[in-house]
């Protein structure tokens, strides 16, 4: 892997309460791990948009005048303004370019052209996606280059920063973290319809309509913590991933389209020592299920059911698998393996 000939150009990453960029950040510091060099400026954080495009044009214009003939780029997906100046040059230059995608315009319904962001993908030689069921519709969609999938995303601590101790007990806290808005997360405020609901779920994030909450909520909002303080914060029994705006299922374009990606989140939790309640259809229910560190189900309406059949023991076998996975995820195990793969 210690190749000389492999490279990386930083950019800033505006900095935001929400965990927007960590993925981003935390993918180039494996990179440099693992003997990939940055050609850029150092990797910044400054919160202006405009000084960080600054920043980041001069920063990815240093590394492409460095970047060597015929060595290998690994860029990011998606990198609005720049992905066509950094693949043009890096192209030019006969490299060879291993693609990480973050997020698919298409499959989130931002983009209803299909062909053209396929045409965008087809510019780099390999893609490290999310997961089997993404390179499957990567692969219907028209891609021609290599494939290899990610699993999960890795989440790295921040300097000095621990792991927080594992949940002990099969308790009925349940944590959701993310945007608590109406655009992604509309089911939150039909949650004290269900029938059954003998947990609390305790809300991390921005976008809280705290107008739209009764007072005996089972909603719990705990407040809105930047990325590498929430863990610390994160206090309960799983956590879950969930999208859109209904109870029986994941809707709308958010609900589309976690049947083919790994949400953040699901790192988050699991770094936080907590079993994963998921969505059947979600890509990652695969992968949770199989791994024994969660399970999924159908309808949030099955969620009191479940956890009532939950006993001591099942929970802690699930709380030491989980352990064992956050130890990958905090080390940057998934990317180093999809990187070695795509490099083959």
């Amino acid at each position: 892997m210690q190749d000389t000939d492999q490279f990386y150009i930083s950019r800033n990453y505006k900095f935001s309460k929400n965990a927007a960029s960590k993925p981003k950040m935390d993918c180039e510091n494996i990179l440099s791990k693992i003997g990939f060099k940055n050609l850029g400026f150092k990797q910044s954080n400054h919160p202006s948009s405009a000084f960080g495009a600054i920043i980041s044009f001069f920063g990815i214009t240093k590394g492409l005048i460095l970047l060597p003939f015929s060595s290998t780029l690994c860029m990011q997906y998606p990198l609005s303004k720049f992905f066509n100046y950094k693949i043009a040059v890096a192209r030019l230059k006969g490299c060879k370019v291993v693609l990480i995608v973050h997020d698919v315009k298409t499959l989130m319904g931002k983009n209803k052209n299909v062909e053209k962001e396929m045409k965008r993908f087809n510019k780099a030689n390999v893609l490290v996606l999310h997961n089997e069921v993404m390179m499957k519709w990567f692969a219907e969609n028209g891609y021609k280059g290599k494939m290899v999938p990610l699993y999960l995303f890795d989440y790295l601590l921040s300097y000095g920063q621990e792991l927080p101790e594992a949940p002990k007990n099969a308790g009925r806290e349940v944590v959701f973290a993310g945007g608590l808005g109406m655009e992604k997360s509309a089911f939150l405020y039909m949650a004290d319809e269900l029938k059954k609901k003998n947990f609390t779920l305790k809300l991390y994030g921005n976008g809280y309509q705290k107008e739209k909450v009764a007072n005996n909520s089972i909603l719990d909002y705990q407040g809105v913590f930047a990325p590498d303080e929430v863990l610390d914060k994160m206090k309960g029994n799983y956590g879950l991933v969930w999208n859109g705006n209904a109870i029986k299922e994941c809707d709308g374009a958010f609900g589309k389209y976690i049947q083919y990606n790994n949400p953040h989140k699901t790192s988050l939790y699991l770094l936080a020592g907590l079993p994963v309640i998921v969505w059947a259809k979600a890509a990652v229910a695969k992968l949770i299920e199989e791994e024994q560190i969660g399970f999924a189900i159908s309808s949030l309406d099955e969620l009191s059911e479940k956890l009532n059949g939950i006993d001591e023991d099942t929970y802690s076998k699930m709380v030491s698998n989980v352990k064992e996975i956050r130890h990958k995820i905090t080390n940057g195990h998934f990317l180093q393996e999809a990187i070695g793969n795509a490099l083959k």
